[in-house]
């Protein structure tokens, strides 16, 4: 059990140091923050196949296809319905509703926050079935491979909260809130084996499919939006990359 609550703490801190580190460097230029958020592109898409999507089709047994489109699409369509209300959770986040009302660009931040927030949960309970199947060293594989999906992640948030008008202390709040779900889904998945497996399937299609969303409905476009589509570009290979040697070599 303390071996399951520091890997948990692990993975969902792994969000949180990447924040620090979007703090340090929260002064960059277009084309820096273009090319790490096209390296998290590319390390959220590799995430969003080889960890989620892929595993839910192996883990939905004989509908384990039907489940894991129907999951793409489902979550897909959440984060189009949250584009559609974003506007109206300004307040959620402290941001200035007489100055940001109508600001297409905390809208996109909102959206980007919330598909992080909501991946985490069912990545979270993935690690936490590993450890409640007592397969201890694959569950430490799948809870390294998230964990270094999570230092970009945490890192390209900041830049762009700050830059919307959220105050600091909020955008923390923030992180450390995308950083606590995955803690509570990795103990969930552990303390609830039977009930997680059987909605994992469905819940790793969803997030991947959310995750799926964002990738090409904002990260791509605002990375080639400032000149830097050739950098951006190859930093997405690169992020892809990354992520796909850690599966193999994790795996």
């Amino acid at each position: 059990m303390q071996l399951v609550f520091l890997t948990a703490l692990g993975v969902g801190g792994a969000t949180v140091l990447g924040s620090i580190l979007g703090f340090a460097f929260k002064k960059i230029t277009h084309k820096f923050s273009d090319v790490v958020l096209a390296f998290a592109a590319g390390v959220m898409l590799a995430a969003a196949v080889l960890g989620l999507i892929v595993p839910s089709v192996e883990y939905g047994g004989k509908f384990g296809l039907l489940i894991t489109v129907a999951g793409i699409f489902a979550g897909a369509l959440c984060l189009n319905l949250m584009d559609r209300l974003v506007p109206h959770m300004h307040h959620l986040v402290g941001g200035d509703s007489e100055t940001h009302h109508g600001n297409a660009n905390l809208d996109k931040v909102l959206l980007f926050v919330s598909a992080i927030a909501i991946h985490n949960l069912p990545e979270g309970i993935a690690a936490g079935v590993s450890f409640g199947s007592e397969n201890t060293a694959e569950a430490l594989l799948i809870a390294g491979g998230i964990a270094l999906q999570n230092i970009p992640e945490g890192m390209v948030i900041i830049a762009p909260m700050l830059a919307a008008g959220i105050s600091p202390r909020r955008t923390i709040i923030c992180a450390l809130a995308t950083g606590l779900i995955e803690v509570v889904g990795t103990l969930l998945g552990y303390f609830a084996v039977t009930i997680a497996t059987a909605i994992l399937p469905f819940a790793l299609a969803f997030a991947g499919g959310t995750m799926l969303y964002v990738i090409s409905d904002e990260m791509i476009p605002e990375t080639h939006a400032h000149g830097t589509e050739n950098g951006a570009t190859y930093a997405l290979l690169v992020g892809f990359c990354v992520m796909l040697v850690s599966d193999v070599l994790l795996g």
